[in-house]
């Protein structure tokens, strides 16, 4: 498999840049496996389960993954996003129902994307998926506020975010939990400012620094904080068994499923859109990729481990260190498979409190605060779906905010289509109504609203123009006719223009210069005409007639009183396009 990964890059582009980006790959997947590394653990330490089983899904994101042709710099594994709803589905149903659950929903990834729906993730609003990134955020924040201070959390977000004073009472009064959250704290400040530190250093991973003071930290006399507990990598895979698959019954599984189908995919593939604006490469191709992360999931749930989706962290880190092709994502796999069979040990030096540090940190470039103020400043609109996602995914749940951002983003898109412009004017003995834009039943008020001022206007003739209008949907046509049948009904005289007839000449846009001398299409005009009840709608214009220079008008004259147009199609030979 990686042979054939780097055959492919010298065949790409010639011995010495094959070289090249070959030494960058090796290079880029060593930066990858650094920061992997911690968050596998966190992530797997936040969820629940043992942290070896955030290593397996690691493993399971680069080398079956990272191998798939769907994206070529975006670093899969064990996402942040899903720390929550993995611990709340553990404590439902158990670890051991964890694989089937992972199992049935890679594999209802991989249908997805054999039906070719991977791309429908792309028509998401932007709003949705950052407010889903900081309603993942935020919650991650607060829970991993308890084990930096070697507690543990409350359970929902909203007690852990209301149990945070009593925390902070805890660890005045505790030396031990003080120097867990001092290290908890420095971890979070370096990994803010760490990139900044000039020279060679500033190239190492601030998760990695953070890990090795936070070892050096814990074995000093006198210290006594939590350190990770990790068991044989071999001996924690456990395959689902006929009991777990028996539980396929149960429909609280079968909701776990979906859930788990939907956001793995939701993550995975706003992620991929995320990664290809970060570079300039080959652009994500979406089915296949969501083809890749079910072949990933299917994989994890055989082997009872955490889902996987793909990663912000992991694969701007890909991308910063220079990454070109598939074989850096695939190579970090491999150090995290190494590294976990040969040096279990040192996992094992490590303090829970400084990868609850990371978590919090990616919790906040999740949360994104500053693209708030932004989106606010750009759009309001969207500030506010944004906002509500947000909330709603703190409040709820993941999959309900989701939903409700995406109802929310669907109804904002639906008011800004049906902008309708309605002008309400009298005019001599004509009250007029003229509509321009989307009439849909989202402005039927508006709509009721001007053709009852003009009903209430007390004139004997009422205009309504709606040539204008580009979309009019079946509600507002209803509208529109039903009250010109009942005006007729009552006497008065009502002209109704509906979309695509022509306009009179004196309510017609001027033409363009280049447009100015086109022939008019020649249709006589009938200066009165009777409807079938014997009532006359036009009368003869007082115009003089026409010179015999000059050729008859289609239109009639700006001073006509009243008229109706003559709808009959005109003969084949004197078809032209409308002009104005």
């Amino acid at each position: 498999m990686l042979g054939g990964l780097v055959s492919r890059v010298k065949g790409a582009g010639g011995k010495a840049g094959a070289k090249g980006d070959l030494v960058t790959d090796i290079t880029a997947s060593l930066v990858v496996f650094l920061v992997a590394l911690p968050l596998c653990i966190g992530v797997a330490v936040a969820s629940g389960v043992p942290a070896e089983l955030g290593i397996i899904s690691g493993v399971i994101g680069g080398l079956v993954v990272g191998a798939a042709r769907g994206s070529t710099l975006q670093v899969s594994g064990p996402a942040a996003g899903l720390a929550a709803l993995v611990s709340e589905t553990v404590a439902e149903v158990g670890v051991a129902m964890l694989g089937v659950i992972v199992l049935f929903a890679g594999l209802l990834q991989i249908i997805l994307g054999l039906v070719r729906l991977g791309r429908m993730f792309q028509a998401i609003s932007v709003a949705v998926v950052q407010g889903m990134l900081a309603g993942i955020g935020l919650p991650l924040m607060f829970s991993q506020a308890y084990p930096m201070a070697d507690a543990k959390a409350p359970g929902t977000a909203i007690e852990n975010m209301a149990g945070i004073p009593g925390l902070l009472a805890g660890i005045l009064t505790d030396p031990q939990a003080m120097i867990a959250t001092l290290l908890g704290v420095v971890t979070i400040v370096l990994s803010f400012v760490w990139k900044k530190v000039p020279g060679p250093a500033g190239k190492i991973p601030a998760a990695l620094v953070a890990v090795g003071l936070g070892i050096v930290v814990a074995a000093l006399p006198g210290v006594d904080v939590k350190t990770l507990q990790v068991g044989n990598l071999l001996a924690s895979v456990s395959l689902p068994g006929p009991e777990q698959f028996a539980g396929l019954a149960d429909g609280a599984i079968i909701t776990a499923i979906l859930t788990f189908t939907v956001i793995a995919s939701a993550e995975s593939l706003f992620t991929a859109a995320a990664v290809d604006r970060m570079h300039s490469g080959p652009r994500t191709r979406y089915n296949t990729e969501l083809i890749a992360q079910g072949a990933g999931n299917t994989v994890a749930g055989i082997l009872g481990a955490l889902p996987i989706t793909a990663v912000v962290a992991r694969s701007s880190a890909n991308v910063q260190a220079g990454a070109k092709t598939r074989l850096s994502r695939t190579l970090h796999g491999l150090w995290l498979l190494a590294f976990a069979l040969l040096l279990p040990q040192v996992l094992a030096l490590i303090p829970i409190s400084v990868l609850a540090g990371v978590l919090v940190h990616s919790g906040w470039k999740l949360f994104g605060p500053a693209e708030f103020p932004k989106m606010w400043r750009q759009d309001k609109g969207e500030f506010a779906v944004m906002t509500l996602t947000t909330l709603v995914i703190v409040v709820t749940a993941l999959l309900e905010g989701v939903l409700i951002g995406l109802a929310a983003g669907i109804v904002l898109a639906a008011l800004r289509m049906s902008q309708t412009a309605i002008r309400q004017h009298v005019e001599d003995d004509t009250a007029k109504v003229v509509m321009a834009g989307n009439a849909t039943f989202l402005r039927l008020p508006k709509v009721i609203e001007a053709l009852e001022a003009a009903a209430a206007s007390g004139k004997p003739r009422i205009r309504l123009d709606l040539t204008g209008v580009t979309h009019l949907d079946h509600a507002c046509r209803n509208q529109v006719e039903e009250f010109t049948a009942q005006q007729r009904g009552l006497g008065l005289r009502v002209e109704l223009l509906m979309p695509g007839e022509a306009k009179p000449a004196g309510d017609r846009p001027a033409a363009p210069a280049e447009e100015a001398q086109a022939p008019l299409p020649q249709r006589p005009v009938t200066a009165m005409t009777e409807e079938p009840w014997g009532d006359p709608v036009g009368e003869p214009s007082p115009a003089s007639p026409p010179s015999p220079s000059t050729p008859p008008s289609p239109w009639p004259t700006a001073d006509a009183e009243w008229f109706y147009l003559d709808t009959r199609p005109l003969p084949d030979d004197q078809r032209s396009s409308p002009v104005g």
